[in-house]
């Protein structure tokens, strides 16, 4: 965020997401001149491999890397020093199609006993022959949140005895390692702007559906669930093919592994008025109705 007053009567005002230690710092400074804002952001840290590179042709190997990621005590402890917070999964929270905690905690990853959803990866790795595997995890060369979320990603997996050694680089070449298929796993994040379930699930759907999917694989019983889903009507038969679809493609498959939802923090100067926080960066850039009581 930066206010910059450019003459007594216009101001150039910018909202930006910061991380935990910039507000901390920012409100421990300005005290009552700063107002926060926090939402959850229709952002979402995920894992994806790369299913042309073995083993990560195999589903079983896949679904041990999301077993292994203890979320639920992960997030609180990485909310304080990364913009991440909210445990959930494809589907923005919140939302009519997301899942409740009871229906989250039914899906590989999300197992409230961490001991018994690591000692199935473990399983999963020794029945598939990749035990004590080895393997890169790219990741672009930003701090918040993708570096600090890769960092836990490599010691969580330690924890099951995978060796991972996370390769950080710019956006640039990043972008043209996914393009041409030229990683193992990468960790990365689904971005939106107004929340709508059935279009920001898109992602995860294969390449040949849509073409900035880059797990290198093909799954026509996929295709055919979110067809089916999205021609529904009727809400509630929506949600429990929502339900199918968010199944089928983290746990039964785990084409791509769901991670974190980011967490948006606003600070501002308080004599700015008028401005709400969305859930989007890219939503609710117009300033009309913002004005400065001073």
């Amino acid at each position: 965020m930066r206010v910059e007053a450019i003459r007594s009567d216009r101001a150039a005002i910018e909202f930006r997401g910061l991380p935990p230690s910039a507000r901390d710092e920012i409100v421990k400074a300005l005290g009552d001149k700063v107002t926060v804002q926090e939402s959850d952001w229709n952002c979402g840290s995920l894992v994806q491999p790369n299913h042309k590179k073995k083993p990560f042709d195999d589903a079983r190997v896949r679904r041990a890397l999301t077993l292994a990621i203890d979320r639920w005590h992960g997030a609180p402890a990485l909310a304080k020093i990364a913009n991440v917070r909210t445990v959930g999964g494809i589907v923005f929270p919140g939302s009519p199609l997301a899942a409740t905690k009871e229906e989250l905690q039914q899906i590989a990853g999300f197992w409230p006993d961490i001991e018994k959803s690591r000692a199935e990866a473990r399983r999963l790795l020794k029945e598939a022959g990749a035990e004590g595997l080895s393997f890169e995890l790219l990741n672009r060369g930003v701090d918040q949140p993708y570096k600090f979320v890769g960092i836990w990603l490599v010691d969580e997996w330690s924890k099951i005895g995978l060796k991972v050694t996370q390769r950080v680089v710019p956006t640039g070449p990043y972008l043209d390692a996914l393009r041409s298929g030229n990683f193992e796993v990468f960790s990365g994040a689904n971005c939106h702007g107004v929340p709508n379930p059935l279009m920001d699930v898109q992602p995860y759907l294969p390449g040949s559906f849509y073409e900035a999917n880059y797990g290198q694989f093909e799954d026509q019983v996929q295709v055919d669930l979110y067809n089916k889903m999205l021609r529904e009507t009727d809400l509630a038969k929506q949600r429990a093919l929502m339900r199918e679809f968010e199944k089928y493609t983290v746990d039964t498959e785990a084409h791509e592994i769901f991670v974190l939802w980011w967490n948006r923090i606003i600070p501002y100067q308080s004599y700015v008025k008028g401005w709400k926080i969305s859930p989007s960066h890219y939503l609710n850039q117009d300033l009309a109705t913002v004005w400065l009581d001073r």
